[in-house]
């Protein structure tokens, strides 16, 4: 996540001299827990919880005589892990993340500063419960304030299929909410979420408002949206709000960003409410439950393969994955099997965040590969390049000779070479996916399990930790590991295209060489 990748990589850094050590003495365990401050106070967390923070780890070293331990350089990393997820919420990990009414519809209140996202998450919001199972959500616009909120609100519904009660401008907000309930009802809607009115800061107006609302219409649950790029403003907002409002959780939005991050960290510790869920991107999908456990493995460079788990199952049918995975298997995948299985990658978000949370990996990609795969331009030509192949050549790559690989790349806008560079990649993946799949028929469980740990170094949850389970994502059979995607050189001028992309050289043309020669 580039929210916290700054001190992922602080993070990374101090553990890794650590671990350098045979053991630890007291005056490492001080010089590491001061780097720790510092790393923890440069990513903007509040000042006081770093104290507490560092006292904590330095207390529980010494005193469970983790210095005199078998490894205690993985033990000070084990107690960084439990201290940060106990920073971010440790004790609701277990807690749902909505509380449902008895009998329906459930009513949310989104609550927040006007340029949190408050109106977007609300559709965000709708769409995830949605896919939950509560197939009957609808939206209630509440917010008089800013003119373009019911129209955004309503266009939004009409995008996801999810109805919008809305009022003329004039209305009362107080009433909006208060009718809305009576309509939906008559819609047999399941979850009424309310889009309130939002100021660029906290006033008594505002607050006034949203308590009217809230003892009216009395919510099962009332959630404040902030904007986690603020930093430590979104802790003071958040403090405001529950003074006046009894909250029962929080949205932190824009954590895709390249903020430091330290609000996310600071803000459960300080106003003591749950943080639930977390906007990761601007599409209407983009909407993840928080789980302190998952974004403190992710922080520590661990990866996050629950998370990746539940973006697979939300985008990838059972059966889907299990036909991928008796194809890759038996060594029966093609080029038209792979690029679904890239449409279906690419529906569960961007391709380099998801890398990132398989654990281990995020270490092993130099600068440039991340760039590389970053960028959604080299996922079109790969696209492009297949779309422009004929059915048996996408089912049968090895038809696809000098004169295909030339009207293929003039048909997909790239070059011969870019071509080349797809089909000798995908050759390497079937051949990889060939050898996993002998070693798993004949038993070698053993022998995949360090190959994975070979890949996953020596991190802790390494990729030799990835449960069985990841056999339900493709390119995943059953040990976890990914297939390398092709990744095609970035694109090149049109002169320097047509000075490379030089045919390939077949059997017609080595007979006409050799004839020449002869008659020299």
């Amino acid at each position: 996540m580039a929210m916290f990748e700054s001190l992922s990589n602080r993070l990374d850094t101090i553990f890794a001299r650590l671990r350098g050590h045979g053991s630890v003495t007291e005056a490492d365990l001080k010089e590491v827990t001061r780097e720790v401050r510092q790393a923890l106070l440069e990513a903007d967390v509040n000042f006081k919880l770093v104290k507490q923070f560092t006292n904590n780890i330095q207390e529980k070293a010494l005193g469970a005589d983790v210095l005199k331990g078998l490894n205690p350089a993985q033990q000070i990393i084990s107690i960084v892990y439990d201290e940060l997820v106990e920073m971010l919420g440790g004790a609701d990990a277990g807690q749902p993340k909505i509380a449902y009414a008895g009998a329906p519809p459930t009513v949310i209140m989104l609550v927040g500063l006007q340029g949190s996202g408050k109106t977007t998450t609300v559709a965000k919001l709708a769409l995830r419960l949605r896919k939950e199972g509560h197939q009957r959500p609808a939206l209630v616009a509440c917010d008089m304030q800013r003119p373009a909120a019911v129209t955004q609100l309503q266009q939004l519904g009409k995008q996801l299929d999810i109805p919008v009660y809305a009022e003329p401008a004039g209305n009362k907000p107080v009433d909006i909410a208060l009718r809305s309930l009576a309509w939906a009802k008559e819609q047999a809607a399941t979850v009424v979420i309310i889009d309130t009115a939002g100021r660029l800061h906290v006033d008594e107006d505002l607050m006034r408002e949203i308590q009217v609302i809230q003892q009216r219409v009395q919510p099962q649950e009332t959630l404040l949206v902030v904007d986690a790029m603020t930093g430590q403003d979104a802790v003071r907002v958040a403090q405001a709000f529950h003074e006046t409002v009894a909250l029962t959780g929080l949205i932190m939005t824009k954590m895709d960003g390249d903020a430091r991050g330290g609000a996310a960290l600071s803000i459960r510790s300080m106003t003591d409410v749950p943080i639930k869920f977390m906007g990761v991107g601007e599409k209407t999908d983009a909407l993840e439950p928080f789980y302190a456990d998952r974004l403190a493995q992710r922080i520590l460079g661990m990866g996050d393969v629950l998370t990746l788990i539940d973006k697979a199952r939300e985008n990838i049918t059972e059966a889907e994955a299990q036909k991928m995975q008796e194809k890759l298997l038996k060594a029966q995948f093609n080029l038209e099997d792979f690029l679904q299985q890239l449409r279906q990658i690419r529906k569960m978000g961007p391709l380099l965040n998801m890398l990132e949370m398989i654990p281990g990996l995020n270490k092993m990609l130099p600068p440039e590969a991340k760039a590389e795969i970053a960028d959604e331009q080299n996922f079109k030509r790969i696209e492009a390049i297949i779309l422009s192949m004929t059915l048996k050549e996408r089912r049968d790559p090895k038809l696809i000779n000098g004169s295909r690989r030339r009207r293929i790349a003039a048909g997909s806008g790239t070059d011969v070479q870019e071509v080349n560079e797809l089909l000798k990649s995908f050759r390497e993946m079937q051949g990889m996916m060939k050898q996993m799949g002998a070693v798993q028929r004949g038993g070698g469980g053993r022998r995949m399990r360090e190959m994975m740990k070979q890949m996953g170094g020596d991190m802790p949850g390494g990729l030799g930790g990835l449960p069985a389970g990841l056999g339900g994502m493709p390119g995943l059979p059953g040990g976890g590991t990914m297939p390398a995607l092709p990744a095609p050189s970035a694109p090149r001028p049109a002169s320097a295209r047509s000075a490379t992309a030089r045919p390939t050289t077949t059997k017609a043309h080595k007979k006409a060489a050799k004839k020449h020669h002869r008659g020299r």
